[in-house]
């Protein structure tokens, strides 16, 4: 089954047309030529540490450890350093979706670009596919799959929380400039909006949650055979429960999981070391196939392991399962509140400022 027949089977969904013609530009597409007002910069002080400061005519950044004006780089082409009275030097350029990610305000913890790229390679997300992912966050995996899947393929985020959907609307209106006419945004429970969904009508589904398990009948309701699942867990006790529960369904194949870990190196003459300091552990990842209907998974050439039973049967207290029991950092609501109304206000004015200027 093709993504663009797919498409034609979802509920309530209106296609795309196979072309990017009648689309306007999004997200880097836009920030190509000389820097302009308005345009977002990344600047690296002397002491490698970076600031994003937007461009005005008459602005000007100031820190400890230097200042320029604005006008200075307007009109130049990306890739500048500016050297200061004091003789130290600014490096700027326009920030990479990496960058702007790591920086951008967040309610709920962002997954890292060294998983989410990760994630759209081993999940095979293609252009012109139809993904779900659960959840939003704070956007971070939305926007590498919005660029994964392109303006003729179709991202369902669905989020249960909805100060955190707006937080992630917000981040990635903000990123690419515009609403992406790929993205439809949900606030509401997954299994529901799996389960209205036509049989076998999605290609890909992501899963960023706490109980991922809870939702294996609904992504097998939905997703094609053949068709990949990858989910994203942060404990080893959500790692176990999801993969017994997986093979018990007998509706996928063997998961194979890992995790992802990075460590950049210090090279200077014969000075080559690693960094101190490293993204280690963020998160275990998971991919599987669903299996064809009717069609029995390959037996395992190992003897599985026992039960959830042997363990008291605490897997299936569901109210265990929660940020505070499986270690995951939360942002306290009113944080959530201050940066929902921020990064609303700031969406609201890109998107409004730039259709004036289009009309």
């Amino acid at each position: 089954m093709g993504a663009v027949d797919s498409r034609d089977r979802l509920s309530g969904m209106n296609t795309q047309p196979d072309t990017t013609d009648n689309y306007a530009p999004l997200g880097q597409q836009n920030r190509r030529g000389l820097l302009e007002e308005g345009d977002r910069v990344q600047v690296r002080d002397p002491k490698g540490r970076f600031h994003q400061v937007i461009l005005t005519h008459g602005g000007k950044f100031q820190s400890n450890r230097g200042e320029f004006f604005h006008d200075d780089l307007i009109g130049k082409p990306d890739g500048q350093v500016i050297t200061t009275e004091e003789g130290r030097q600014f490096q700027i350029m326009r920030p990479l979706m990496v960058d702007y990610v790591m920086s951008m305000p967040r309610g709920a913890a962002v997954v890292y670009p060294k998983d989410a790229g990760v994630i759209t390679h081993m999940g095979d997300i293609f252009p012109g596919a139809v993904v779900v992912e659960a959840g939003a966050g704070s956007g971070a995996l939305s926007m590498a799959l919005l660029n994964a899947v392109g303006p003729t393929g179709r991202l369902i985020s669905v989020e249960r929380r909805e100060e955190f959907a707006d937080i992630a609307r917000g981040n990635v209106e903000l990123w690419f400039g515009a609403p992406h006419p790929a993205w439809d945004l949900r606030v509401g429970d997954l299994a529901t909006e799996l389960e209205a969904m036509d049989q076998a009508s999605v290609d890909r589904v992501v899963l960023d949650m706490l109980a991922p398990w809870e939702n294996i009948d609904a992504v097998s309701h939905a997703l094609i055979p053949g068709g990949v699942l990858v989910c994203y867990v942060a404990t080893v006790t959500q790692l176990s429960r999801l993969i017994e529960d997986l093979r018990a369904s007998e509706n996928f194949t063997d998961p194979i999981t890992w995790e992802d870990m990075r460590r950049e190196w210090h090279v200077d003459g014969l000075a080559v070391r690693p960094e101190h300091r490293m993204v280690a552990h963020t998160g275990f990842l998971l991919v599987t196939r669903r299996l064809a209907p009717g069609i029995n998974p390959q037996e395992r050439s190992v003897r599985p392991a026992k039960s959830s039973e042997g363990l008291g049967g605490q897997w299936d207290d569901v109210d265990e399962w929660n940020e505070h029991n499986v270690g995951l950092r939360t942002a306290s609501e009113k944080k959530l509140r201050k940066v929902r109304r921020d990064v609303t206000r700031q969406a609201d004015q890109w998107v409004e400022g730039r259709i004036s200027t289009d009309e």
